[in-house]
């Protein structure tokens, strides 16, 4: 029964990184119609930034302000610089976020090397001790699940109730007509792409606290929140972190029961299963097209 308990823990815990990291895959989705592929390598780097700053000696909460200010900056400055050039064909786009996927790893590597290197975490590690037993919960998954609930209201209340949220949407939607109607498209894009590298950069620094980070240390997450993304639907930020969850807990089952070797084939099976029975996603409304 422990093992149970501390592996469905564990599962959430994951759960919500891979939340947190489909998230930012969601929002770049509905406000650009871009998959962007180099979204984890954006946040790797930003996390370096944040441990550059420790390193430094300040403190977490400062690097943390960084690392995001960094995504908000990074994410506009890839829009404007790069993706922009690439406008209206997204098979080229997705070719170029795969190209940057491979870039900033390497730039990282350069700059920063490709050792691994030690992140703190803000609060505890330690699991909760309830009576005599420790369970797989700590004050720092606490966090992760706040910070994941806080980015899900602020997604959901950008997108039903501000004029910034349909302006991004429409502008993703059909950019030629939302020209028409006065709504500055190439903003709302630099916007959607800062924003969502500003919610990649929280990701990276969820997934490096308390751990060691290198170049390629976000790859795994990538696949795994790709997924979630997808199981709950691309136009979904609850979807995604549903996704998130449901992906951390099958995982950590699968792990905990059947060996850690079949993981990636699990969730291989799990993206598979989705896109053959409902690959819209699970949470994601059908769209209704005239012929």
């Amino acid at each position: 029964m422990q093992q149970f308990v501390n592996t469905t823990l564990t599962g959430i815990g994951q759960g919500a990184i891979y939340a947190a990291f489909a998230l930012a895959l969601v929002l770049i989705w509905r406000s650009t119609r871009v998959v962007n592929f180099a979204q984890g390598a954006m946040a790797m780097f930003t996390t370096y930034l944040a441990l550059a700053v420790i390193e430094r000696g300040a403190p977490y909460w400062v690097a943390l302000l960084v690392a995001l200010a960094g995504g908000l900056v990074l994410g506009a400055g890839v829009e404007r610089l790069v993706v922009r050039r690439v406008a209206g064909n997204e098979m080229a786009a997705v070719i170029v976020t795969l190209g940057l996927f491979v870039a900033f790893q390497a730039v990282a590597s350069i700059l920063f090397g490709a050792t691994f290197k030690s992140f703190p975490a803000p609060v505890g590690l330690q699991g909760f001790t309830i009576g005599s037993t420790t369970v797989a919960f700590t004050p720092f998954t606490v966090f992760i699940l706040v910070s994941v609930g806080v980015v899900l209201a602020g997604l959901v209340a950008l997108f039903r109730f501000t004029n910034v949220g349909l302006r991004m949407r429409a502008t993703a939607f059909s950019p030629e007509v939302s020209r028409l109607l006065g709504v500055p498209v190439g903003r709302m894009l630099t916007l959607g792409w800062a924003l969502a590298a500003l919610v990649g950069s929280l990701a990276g620094l969820l997934i490096a606290g308390g751990s060691l980070v290198y170049p390629a240390y976000m790859d795994t997450v990538i696949v795994y929140g790709f997924v979630a993304a997808v199981l709950g639907g691309l136009d979904s930020p609850g979807g995604a972190v549903v996704g998130g969850l449901a992906i951390g807990l099958g995982l950590s089952y699968v792990t905990g029961y059947l060996g850690s070797e079949l993981v990636p084939l699990a969730a291989l099976a799990a993206l598979v299963a989705v896109l053959l029975v409902r690959p819209q996603g699970l949470f994601a409304r059908a769209a209704a097209r005239r012929v």
